[in-house]
């Protein structure tokens, strides 16, 4: 069975709390990437939470925040995690059932390690099947937005 670790993509950019909206916002564009991990600091990495581009586009830019806006005060807090050793699947379960894109790979002392996307699955996996239900169940609309 294919691990996390065979899927993740390794050694992530992080923020940490006090960044900005801005901050995140650019590190976005310039990686190429829709979320960003957010560590106690930039040197254990030790994971605190998590921002998406959606995070910004609905708490800053809907609401008519400043970009000076701190993460901390955007940031999901304890995000859905798994860990290296994981089978593939425990990961993919989780996202399904917190209807997340991505999840972040931590070690056992709840350090920054990895984060797998669905991209990752996608071209990783090599199981089309695998991609499919995940992009179906995490796309499926939650009962509390009904």
């Amino acid at each position: 069975m294919t691990k996390c670790r065979d899927v993740m993509t390794g050694d992530p950019v992080c923020c940490v709390p006090g960044d900005t909206a801005a901050r995140v916002a650019k590190l976005m564009k310039t990686e190429n990437i829709g979320s960003v991990p957010i560590c106690e600091d930039r040197h254990g990495k030790k994971l605190v939470g998590i921002i998406t581009d959606r995070d910004l586009a609905v708490q800053v830019v809907a609401e008519g925040r400043d970009s000076h806006t701190k993460v901390q005060d955007l940031m999901t807090r304890q995000p859905c995690t798994c860990r290296a050793g994981d089978d593939l699947q425990k990961a993919l379960n989780e996202m399904e059932r917190h209807q997340v894109r991505r999840i972040p790979v931590v070690d056992d002392e709840g350090s920054l390690i990895g984060i797998i996307s669905q991209a990752d699955v996608a071209t990783r996996c090599h199981e089309p099947g695998t991609t499919a239900e995940l992009v179906e169940e995490i796309s499926r609309p939650s009962l509390q937005a009904v």
